[in-house]
């Protein structure tokens, strides 16, 4: 199943899902400051074009893919940004075409040893695969009663079948891993906008759409469940953050 194949899906992620890019290509620049900036760049799994229209920072032209029509649809024009459907595991470009390939949350649902085949055929020689990824601690600082509520969420809504996000890539994969990062920030959030990022997760997408859950019910739920826990009209929330660095083997 495609959970982000539905336009109401879409919006919502295009409304309320974080932009901390930067702060990943912040540290992209800052290891590979020689190479920069990359002349063409893709991002694989696009959604809604966060991801891509960060890369600007760090390229002169970018690709953005999705598979989803509806998710490509809110995704902000720009003069050096192409979009386009495409499939992870066959993209539609020559080969070694771009000097910076990237996705974004999106690489355990993606054919990993397809997608990592044909982004060593379109990458460069000399250029670079970064596989990252982010997410929801579950904790509001300074009330850990808030893990408490997260725990009937997740019980509420569980996450749908899926590899994890952090897998082993082979070694026979054609890439060398290097060195990993590891990040960490807050957000401030109100109890509507926390209830708006959560219901962009998949776990709450599968269960709408597929009819199992009502979108304003869930909602409802949310804020009358979470707002006591808030000391005023926000609260600061943890996200952490993986990014992973492959090269060409030679």
């Amino acid at each position: 199943m495609n959970y982000f194949a539905h336009r109401s899906a879409a919006e919502r992620y295009a409304k309320a899902r974080p932009y901390f890019h930067p702060l990943v290509l912040e540290k992209i620049a800052a290891r590979y400051p020689s190479r920069l900036p990359f002349d063409k760049a893709l991002d694989v799994g696009c959604g809604t074009g966060n991801s891509t229209k960060a890369l600007l920072v760090v390229a002169n032209n970018v690709t953005g893919t999705d598979i989803s029509d509806e998710m490509l649809a809110f995704a902000e024009p720009h003069p050096r940004i192409r979009y386009l459907n495409a499939p992870a595991e066959a993209l539609p470009f020559a080969n070694a075409h771009f000097g910076l390939i990237t996705t974004c949350m999106a690489f355990h649902w993606f054919d990993q040893g397809k997608f990592l085949a044909e982004a060593r055929r379109v990458v460069r020689a000399d250029g670079l695969l970064v596989i990252y990824g982010h997410g929801f601690t579950g904790e509001m600082a300074g009330n850990p009663k808030f893990a408490e509520w997260n725990s009937e969420y997740l019980l509420r809504y569980p996450a749908p079948p899926r590899p994890p996000a952090f897998v082993e890539v082979p070694a026979n994969s054609g890439f060398i891993e290097k060195e990993p990062e590891r990040f960490q920030h807050q957000l401030e959030l109100s109890p509507r906008t926390l209830a708006e990022y959560l219901l962009t997760q998949s776990n709450v997408i599968n269960r709408v759409e597929q009819g199992e859950a009502g979108l304003e019910s869930t909602m409802d739920w949310i804020l009358t469940s979470v707002t006591p826990l808030f000391p005023g009209p926000a609260a600061r929330f943890h996200f952490h953050g993986h990014i992973r660095y492959f090269e060409p083997a030679q």
